[in-house]
């Protein structure tokens, strides 16, 4: 057997990591590792594509959740376990899997020796102005709106630098604006409704940086995608939003605090719902990412789930 091993060059400590794969690698049974570098010009995919005609045990991703996402992308349907070395801004599947995000040596190990967990993978097929579509996979949230603006208006330098900080421009000039935008949208096979909303955020996971919690209903493996809608009225409006979020981060570290947040009123500046699938026509093209990735302008987006697909190497003791 043999891990195969795509890493970012730019964020990865990589005379770290090496060593860290080596020591388990002279475990018996294990021969030696195959290295698979990404660019600029590709986040994963071929690195990733290249790692499955060699048909590793287990291919190990070192980087963000854009590198994540291309590598889970090309490798779920083989079958073949991810084991996350998390090194981006956000780590946000590792963070909703409660992986621990600063112990390479322990990540490395859990690859190695770990058990797997299987999660659910979510498919957006995305449409723009002239119809032309494409078909990707995203591990955490899709997003209309906010989310997209600030996968578009944050450059990696700054993230670098900053941290989750760099968010902080792209998010103070998109709830100044407050911009909201139609849409037509169907959740399963109920009726079409409509709605104005300022963002839109399709869930496979619920917790952002700094765990504040979006989506409290939201789970990796419960076979069901999770909708929210923000749509405030006004600054007032987004500061109600700021609290009921940083709120709900806090109360769900706890069993009181989660039985609270069921019983706390409904926010309606916060609309959730939950399905299998999601298909939302917007009237004006909206950019879209998918797990802090921009994908564009899009008129039309579909999103279903395909639940246990991915397999993710956890440690022994769960997660």
């Amino acid at each position: 057997m043999h891990a195969a091993v795509v890493y970012n060059p730019v964020k990865v400590p990589l005379d770290r990591l090496r060593r860290a794969v080596h020591e388990q690698e002279r475990a018996p049974g294990w021969g030696e590792s195959r290295w698979y570098e990404t660019s600029g010009a590709d986040s994963g995919s071929h690195a990733a594509q290249e790692a499955l005609t060699h048909d590793p045990a287990v291919v190990i991703v070192a980087g963000g959740d854009g590198t994540v996402r291309t590598v889970a992308e090309t490798i779920y349907e083989s079958g073949t376990p991810l084991a996350l070395v998390p090194a981006g801004t956000g780590n946000l599947l590792a963070r909703n899997l409660n992986l621990p995000l600063n112990d390479l040596e322990g990540a490395v190990a859990a690859a190695f020796t770990g058990e797997t967990r299987a999660v659910d993978i979510a498919i957006a097929e995305l449409e723009n102005e002239t119809e032309r579509q494409r078909t990707r996979a995203f591990l955490v949230m899709a997003g209309i709106g906010l989310d997209a603006e600030m996968a578009e208006n944050t450059s990696a330098l700054a993230k670098r630098r900053l941290w989750w900080m760099a968010y902080v421009p792209p998010i103070a000039r998109s709830i100044i604006a407050n911009r909201l935008f139609h849409l037509d949208y169907r959740v399963d096979h109920n009726h079409v409704r409509s709605a104005r909303a300022h963002t839109v955020i399709i869930g496979n996971c619920g917790t952002l940086t700094g765990n504040m919690l979006l989506i409290p209903a939201a789970k990796v493996d419960d076979g069901l995608l999770d909708v929210v809608m923000l749509r405030p009225k006004g600054r007032f409006g987004w500061a109600r939003i700021g609290t009921r979020l940083t709120l709900q981060g806090v109360a769900h570290r706890s069993r009181f605090g989660r039985s609270m947040l069921r019983l706390a009123p409904d926010l309606k500046a916060l609309a959730y719902t939950q399905g299998h699938t999601f298909e939302a026509r917007f009237e004006t093209p909206h950019g879209v990412e998918l797990d802090g990735d921009s994908f564009g302008l899009v008129t039309r987006a579909r999103i279903t789930l395909r639940p246990g697909a991915l397999h993710v190497c956890i440690r022994g003791n769960g997660a």
